[in-house]
């Protein structure tokens, strides 16, 4: 059994931890970023076609806002429909890939004379989704619904992890994310423990 560490926000690192278990894997939950939905923007979805969902936090944030769920729901990967289908969205395309796949699945489904896409968004950003498609004809409103905000310090469970040995790697699955553990390793004097660990990244 290899152990790896988990460096997702509280919501996603428990499903993820059972998806590693399941696996034969042993997950170390050491959250970076903590999300705030109270940070809601104003949701317009008159004229919209379908619904952009680039992370669960998106679809999340939404949920907690918004009732209706009768708009088509194109996510950025599996977990992010897993997470749309759960919050009683029927139908939901999913990229499986990143925010260029994305952009690819919403240009081959949708017509940018049918209406605006609305994106669901966190404060920080990666990517450049909204003017791949602008440049593709399309209006996309995006609006601010949730902030992550990183950990000052390195979570104790991944500090004892790291002293400990036996890790496998880590997962990343955001460059904000894998930029905040290399200040906290970095800031804990850990940098040295990171030698012969695998990083898997999803973007």
């Amino acid at each position: 059994m290899s152990r790896w560490l988990i460096t997702r926000s509280a919501d996603d690192a428990t499903e993820l931890a059972t998806a590693l278990a399941e696996r034969g894997h042993e997950a170390v939950a050491a959250p970076l970023l903590t999300i705030d939905y109270s940070a809601t923007g104003p949701i317009t979805l008159d004229g919209v076609q379908a619904l952009l969902f680039t992370s669960s936090n998106g679809v999340r944030a939404f949920a907690r806002s918004e009732r209706r769920r009768d708009l088509p729901a194109l996510a950025i990967g599996r977990a992010t429909a897993a997470a749309a289908r759960a919050a009683g969205f029927a139908a939901v395309g999913c990229a499986d890939g990143d925010a260029p796949a994305l952009a690819r699945l919403a240009i081959e489904r949708l017509d940018p004379a049918a209406g605006a896409l609305f994106h669901p968004a966190g404060k920080d950003v990666a990517g450049d989704l909204k003017d791949t498609l602008e440049a593709a004809g399309f209006a996309v409103r995006r609006t601010v619904l949730y902030r992550a905000t990183a950990a000052a310090t390195l979570p104790p469970a991944a500090a004892a992890a790291l002293r400990q040995g036996g890790l496998a790697g880590t997962l990343f699955f955001s460059p904000r994310t894998a930029d905040v553990f290399a200040r906290l390793v970095a800031a804990a004097g850990l940098v040295e423990r990171l030698r012969g660990l695998i990083a898997l990244c999803l973007s």
